[in-house]
């Protein structure tokens, strides 16, 4: 597997991922690493990192219109409203991930992030870092960090589920609190 940047087909040099398959380009030229900072946006975030645990993030990416209408379009306040039927409705949904715990997490989440006093996206952006530097390959990009630790922490302190370290930092880079394309790539200093 190449760690560093490559050429994709259209002459762009990408961190290597992203020249994978369709997918993974489209999500990696217009998404990843770009600051979100809604607290609807950074629930579907949250919610996704969390349903990839332990499965590849190709699987979320071709799911990710079936998620968004299975979870009203991540609106927080639509889904902290989403009592029994709703939960055996998602169980049901071949169109995600059909896993009970998962579910239940985001479920519990939505209730959670509604009841914030200062908003998801407050509580998330408080763990950005200062300052990273540009990875010059995959080795180069860690799984956790100091922050995402804190995330974490702070995140399930408040009664959030499903957000260890690893998962917490892979919010960060999808929601852009850091900037982990490598130095090479294209799409590290694009315009958001």
């Amino acid at each position: 597997m190449t760690l560093g940047a490559v050429r994709g087909t259209d002459g762009r040099l990408r961190c290597p991922w992203g020249s994978s398959t369709a997918d993974y380009t489209a999500y990696h030229d217009d998404e990843w690493g770009r600051p979100v900072r809604d607290d609807n946006g950074l629930f579907e975030r949250l919610t996704l990192e969390a349903f990839q645990s332990g499965l590849s993030w190709l699987t979320i990416l071709r799911k990710r219109e079936s998620f968004r209408a299975a979870f009203a379009g991540f609106d927080i306040e639509a889904v902290a409203a989403f009592g029994a039927e709703h939960r055996a409705r998602l169980i049901a949904d071949t169109g995600i991930v059909r896993n009970a715990a998962k579910i239940d997490a985001a479920l519990a989440n939505a209730k959670v992030a509604a009841e914030l006093d200062d908003g998801l996206a407050t509580v998330i952006w408080r763990h950005a870092p200062v300052a990273t530097p540009a990875p010059m390959s995959l080795e180069d990009v860690p799984a956790t960090t100091t922050e995402s630790v804190a995330m974490a922490k702070d995140l399930k302190r408040r009664g959030f589920r499903f957000v260890g370290p690893t998962t917490a930092y892979a919010l960060m880079q999808a929601a852009g609190l850091v900037n982990d394309h490598l130095a090479e790539c294209w799409a590290r200093d694009a315009p958001p």
